[in-house]
């Protein structure tokens, strides 16, 4: 069930993965990294670039290589980017690698959450909370199907979402073949 130490961060854009996945890697002492972010790293150009450049399909193809050459690695937290449940590689390889923890939001909050960032491609409509729903209604059951873990990200603190998130991760690691570093308290 939970084959490694790694914690994969599945949800909508907008529904904490980043911020609960620096937490979360910090109290746990793993390595952080995001995977948008290390797209950007690696093309050095933003994504509304590259969405304008290669459509979103050569943005998932971008996003296939780097979470199977994240994933492999030990000991990480990965935030992954909204879309990456699309790929059923994606799919695959973490659940094989890790647990997956879903970060779920209802659309009304992510809305109210993403509603002035520009660098959000998919949303550039005349209708953001629209494709919200929309988006919601196409990956949900996806997300749930991937997730080990399934965590409401909705108004409550981010610090309160961690607790409850280390509590789902300590009882999941009860039946772990390989145990997991747990950080001390601060």
């Amino acid at each position: 069930m939970i084959p490694s130490c790694n914690i994969f961060l599945v949800g909508l854009m907008g529904s904490g993965k980043t911020t609960i996945g620096k937490i979360l890697s910090r109290q746990r002492d793993l390595e952080f990294f995001d995977s948008d972010h290390e797209i950007v790293a690696r093309c050095g150009v933003s994504i509304p670039t590259i969405f304008e450049i290669e459509g979103e399909e050569g943005f998932r193809r971008r996003e296939i290589c780097v979470i199977d050459d994240l994933s492999q690695r030990e000991g990480i937290v990965l935030a992954t980017g909204g879309g990456a449940i699309l790929a059923p590689e994606n799919r695959k390889v973490l659940k094989a690698r890790g647990t997956v923890v879903y970060l779920r939001c209802q659309p009304q909050e992510l809305f109210m959450r993403t509603r002035h960032d520009k660098n959000r491609p998919l949303l550039q409509t005349d209708n953001p909370l629209q494709k919200l729903k929309e988006l919601y209604a196409v990956r949900h059951a996806l997300y749930m199907d991937t997730a080990d873990i399934v965590l409401d990200s909705g108004r409550q603190s981010t610090h309160a979402l961690v607790r409850r998130l280390e509590n789902s991760l300590s009882l999941a690691a009860i039946g772990a073949t390989k145990p997991c570093p747990i950080a001390a308290p601060t």
